[in-house]
């Protein structure tokens, strides 16, 4: 049974696509042993706690300093015995340490075909503002393990998702998110479970 830790920062709707997943039979032989948000608002806590799945707040505002919110993230992450970290909308920096000892068991979905509009300073509504700033016709998402870069790691899957031409950047991000991120980031975390996913030379492999 893959152990799953999923880390949020805002509603959770990628959260319920995965709870709503394991629930119909989409991804199997995989549990979720916890969520943890950076945003005590965050309504992704109440969806987690609402399906009996424990879950905290862990915020950098509450500690001295970066390092010290760093460990004590690290210390609760390490608590859970993950098999899998999976970022949904998550607007931490993962500590390095984090990445090192979780190597290829960290996945994000991003919503853009990276490697457009994705690394620094790209999240959430920005992204889209971007897609439609540049006149793309076409837009997506991606599910990819997380490396120490910003949206560099190994592409796990990708979904294409047109882009209209009366769309506005809300009408886009919930497009994207119904026909792609919602559909991918559950596959993806089914292939992982079922031991159907390598890494080699920096590339993902299918088994």
């Amino acid at each position: 049974m893959l152990r799953i830790l999923v880390c949020v920062s805002g509603g959770g709707t990628n959260l319920q696509a995965v709870m709503d997943a394991i629930r119909d039979g989409r991804i199997t032989n995989t549990e979720i042993v916890g969520v943890i948000s950076n945003n005590k608002n965050a309504y992704a806590l109440t969806r987690a706690g609402q399906s009996g799945i424990d879950a905290v707040c862990l915020s950098p505002r509450d500690f001295p300093d970066r390092a010290a919110f760093n460990q004590a993230f690290l210390d609760k992450v390490d608590s859970y015995s993950p098999d899998l970290i999976v970022l949904a909308g998550f607007l931490v920096t993962i500590p390095a340490a984090m990445i090192e000892n979780y190597r290829n068991r960290i996945i994000n979905i991003h919503p853009s075909l990276i490697p457009s509009f994705c690394g620094v300073g790209f999240y959430g509504l920005k992204v889209h503002e971007a897609a439609l700033a540049r006149g793309v016709k076409v837009t997506g998402a991606t599910v990819h393990f997380v490396d120490e870069g910003t949206d560099t790691g190994p592409i796990l899957l990708q979904k294409s998702v047109e882009v209209l031409e009366d769309d506005t950047p809300e009408s886009l991000q919930l497009r994207v998110m119904e026909e792609a991120e919602w559909q991918i980031l559950p596959r993806a975390i089914d292939l992982i479970a079922n031991g159907k996913v390598s890494v080699t030379d920096g590339k993902v492999r299918y088994k």
